[in-house]
């Protein structure tokens, strides 16, 4: 009897490496080309980052209507209409302070002062403060970017001056901000 107990489970068990080889083979056939790794042992090729209108796609997840969405990982913002239509897009210098990731409001507005950083800045646009430090946008009357000193916190996310304009005039008082990672 134990002859024959024996020989049940090695059938069992050589039937259910086959069915699992089988079901692997079959899984390995209908993956989708881009999840595919290559079976060399060499690491698959990194994807690459996206380009063209692609790469200023806005974020999902940023938010309903008419508001401004700022990316802290891509230093990119977004000026959006109703119906998610980006109006204009445009990279940014960050600031040495980040707000956290959320939504805030559009607070005050002041056409032109001298930045944390001493530099003239107009068209700033608050939204946030972090530890008594203010967080907004603006732009170097100058046009130029930003010198951070890691050790200073400063606020400003810096734009060009065309952009700052923009802003200017599509983020007013109580307008949406949304900050996503």
């Amino acid at each position: 009897m134990a002859g024959t107990s024996s020989m049940i489970v090695a059938g069992l068990t050589a039937a259910a490496l086959a069915t699992v080889g089988y079901l692997g083979h079959r899984a390995a056939e209908t993956v989708p080309p881009d999840l595919r790794r290559q079976a060399s042992g060499n690491p698959a090729p990194a994807p690459k980052a996206p380009r063209g209108h692609h790469a200023a796609a806005l974020p999902p997840r940023s938010g309903l209507g008419q508001r401004v969405v700022y990316s802290l990982g891509r230093d990119r913002v977004w000026l959006v209409d109703t119906g998610d239509k980006v109006r204009r897009t445009f990279g940014v210098s960050p600031s040495t302070v980040d707000p956290a990731p959320g939504a805030y409001r559009v607070t005050s507005r002041s056409a032109r002062v001298t930045g944390s950083d001493g530099v003239p800045v107009e068209h700033v646009v608050r939204f946030a403060s972090v530890d008594g430090t203010v967080i907004g946008f603006s732009a170097a009357v100058d046009g130029s970017a930003p010198v951070l000193d890691p050790t200073e916190r400063t606020g400003g996310i810096r734009e060009s001056r065309a952009d700052g304009a923009a802003m200017w005039r599509f983020a007013t008082i109580g307008r949406a901000v949304v900050v996503v990672p």
